[in-house]
């Protein structure tokens, strides 16, 4: 099946109430039309609240496969928009679970790279009006894929993805978010591709050292 963008979604932030305070995301993300800019760390029209956990290099763009989408509907018996799960691309006829570390898809005129796997935080559960939904996310074992931005561009729904690199290491998304969920006895392949980003490095190293110490 030839792999496609059907979707690209953008949002802003918005202001809302949680447990009596004020927050702020900008995870409801919604379908544009027409050709969209591709550039920095972000999409044109679009925008992360809280840049010290969303965003940046290596999270410029978040996809989510209409496949998963498919899945979680049956799961929750309704149909799902896109954008919903709060990402940017929704993509058809690509296995992003079984995406690797640092393989690289030209879509338009752009080229994005595999970056991680996505940790689900509260807010997927306040959009998905299910506070345990983040935990039910990460132990479904269908992550999606962060992307990094390697050539600006432009893409658009109907654009073709070709998968045109991949490394030669075996680390997929679904590796990365079941090593987190709980199978830490793999965590030391995380340190052997050098794709990887910089803050799932840091958690490896960080989680390594640790049980090092404990173990003296």
């Amino acid at each position: 099946m030839r792999a496609q963008l059907l979707s690209v979604n953008v949002g802003l932030r918005r202001q809302f109430e949680y447990k009596g305070r004020s927050a702020e995301s900008a995870i409801w993300k919604r379908p544009v039309e027409g050709r969209v800019l591709a550039r920095g760390v972000n999409l044109d029209g679009d925008e992360q609240a809280d840049r010290s956990v969303h965003g940046g290099p290596d999270k410029a763009v978040y996809a989510y496969a209409l496949e998963d989408h498919a899945w979680w509907g049956e799961e929750l018996g309704r149909q799902l928009e896109c954008g919903e799960f709060g990402e940017n691309l929704t993509t058809e006829g690509l296995d992003l679970t079984n995406a690797l570390v640092g393989e690289r898809w030209e879509v338009g005129s752009t080229m994005l790279e595999v970056s991680e796997a996505r940790m689900p935080c509260w807010k997927l559960g306040f959009r998905m009006n299910d506070k345990g939904f983040p935990r039910r996310f990460l132990a479904a074992g269908r992550p999606g894929a962060y992307l990094r931005i390697l050539q600006e561009g432009k893409l658009g729904s109907g654009d073709e993805i070709r998968v045109v690199h991949r490394p030669r290491h075996d680390l997929t998304m679904g590796d990365l978010s079941r090593i987190y969920a709980g199978d830490r006895q793999e965590v030391g392949r995380l340190l052997g591709v050098p794709q990887l980003s910089a803050s799932w490095r840091n958690w490896a190293e960080k989680w390594i050292s640790r049980h090092a110490e404990d173990d003296r």
